[in-house]
């Protein structure tokens, strides 16, 4: 059985949404977790009304993405899932997602899948994975390296984010969990799935599976837009901070092969101190 596990925290309106499009897939061979780290806009009350099939676990508010979804990963687990995808609340799920998710699961048992998202508004591709060179710290956008008609199917890439990201359970066994200590927000989905690519386990994007974002709405996108020396400090120190040289450093550390750690700490501390200010 597939678990869908959702962190949440307040925005209501766009985990209505989410559940809803959930709701509307042409399988429904999957249930849904959702973790409510201390919402404040009424989210639980509101889920156990209007979505009674959904299980809502509750948070103290301090968990963040990371230990929020490791709290529902381990629900999942207990229940007996073979299959976890992590999903955030700010997606709409095409209505074929899942199906088009275990299609490809079931022919390649031990890959981790994630989706290409679509720009809610526009409908256009945005992210479509990509492939990471740790020597010249460039990635490379599949979105601009494949021509239309290779836009199908799956793809491999170097890691992947959380959003709509599909796991066999025997990952969890063989490396654990989300590194919540270490990486308590940002990170911790391209920190799990680069660990388990490295263990043997296949990673691909989904060309065939279509996820619609808010790519303005992601917290990244709001601090860099309110610049500030206070967004700054946020952006450096922040848990949620997108540019957090501490989270960078442990990322790197386990992830980088070991001989161009230096530069590659060197190069990416240079892009986090001047990067705020160029985008």
């Amino acid at each position: 059985m597939l678990y869908i596990v959702i962190p949440v925290f307040n925005r209501l309106a766009y985990t209505r949404a989410c559940l809803q499009s959930l709701r509307q897939q042409t399988i429904n061979r999957f249930r849904t977790i959702v973790v409510d780290d201390g919402s404040t806009d009424g989210t639980s009350e509101v889920l156990a009304r209007e979505f009674p099939e959904v299980e809502v676990l509750q948070g103290d508010g301090n968990l963040f993405w990371t230990a929020g979804v490791n709290m529902g990963i381990r629900r999942a687990l207990e229940h007996g899932a073979d299959r976890v995808m992590t999903l955030n609340n700010d997606v709409i799920c095409d209505a074929a997602f899942v199906e088009r998710m275990l299609h490809w699961a079931h022919k390649y048992p031990e890959a981790l899948l994630g989706a290409l998202e679509l720009d809610a508004s526009t409908a256009q591709p945005i992210y479509g994975g990509e492939v990471f060179s740790w020597l010249t710290h460039r990635r490379s956008d599949l979105l601009e390296v494949l021509k239309p008609e290779q836009r199908r199917g799956l793809h491999p890439v170097t890691y992947l984010p959380g959003r709509g990201l599909l796991i066999p359970a025997q990952v969890f066994a063989s490396i654990g969990l989300f590194d919540e200590k270490r990486l308590p927000h940002y990170l911790a989905d391209y920190d799990f799935t680069s660990v388990a690519r490295r263990h043997g386990f296949p990673v691909y994007i989904n060309y065939d599976a279509h996820l619609l974002t808010y790519p303005e709405e992601s917290g990244q996108e709001i601090t860099r837009k309110q610049k500030s020396l206070r967004g700054y400090y946020e952006h450096l120190f922040g848990i949620r901070g997108g540019g957090n040289l501490r989270n960078f450093t442990h990322f790197a550390l386990k992830n980088c092969p070991t001989p161009l750690v230096p530069l590659f700490l060197v190069n990416g501390y240079a892009r986090r101190l001047v990067g705020y200010f160029l985008h």
